[in-house]
């Protein structure tokens, strides 16, 4: 059989399959699953609340997901939702969600930042260029299948 993966291909997805697993030992480190980060995360970015359908797109999770995460979360009186406008809901932290966002999405996020901010501005563009161009080739050639 012919070998379908480059060797600069089979690269990518290595380092891409062990930026995944960085994020998860990360999560796990401070003491989050995977799906409570990336809500958690979210919120962060995007203040002290975010709404539902946001937190879906912007954290590329399915909505069943992040539902099953904001249960729990909610559970544990990290975060509560509030009706935004019609059915939409927004996601907000409480005073312990605040606190638990301090002490773990923060510090993470203090890390990118400080991988980030080490490259040179060139870099930093040419880093978010070409990550930008092979996601929407990558979606494209999705459509096509």
């Amino acid at each position: 059989m012919k070998e379908l993966l480059t060797v600069q291909l089979k690269r990518f997805n290595h380092l891409s399959s062990e930026i995944d697993a960085a994020y998860h030992e990360a999560a796990q480190r401070l003491g989050l699953s995977d799906s409570a980060m990336q809500v958690l995360y979210t919120i962060c970015n995007n203040g002290e609340k975010c709404l539902l359908s946001d937190i879906c797109n912007l954290s590329g999770t399915s909505k069943q997901t992040i539902n099953s995460a904001l249960r729990k979360l909610e559970a544990e009186d990290i975060v509560y939702l509030e009706t935004f406008s019609g059915k939409k809901k927004n996601v907000c932290l409480t005073a312990k969600g605040k606190n638990l966002i301090n002490n773990t999405v923060v510090r993470l996020i203090e890390i990118e930042n400080d991988i980030f901010s080490s490259w040179t501005k060139p870099e930093q563009e040419l880093y978010l260029e070409l990550t930008q161009r092979y996601l929407t080739s990558f979606k494209d050639k999705i459509k096509e299948l």
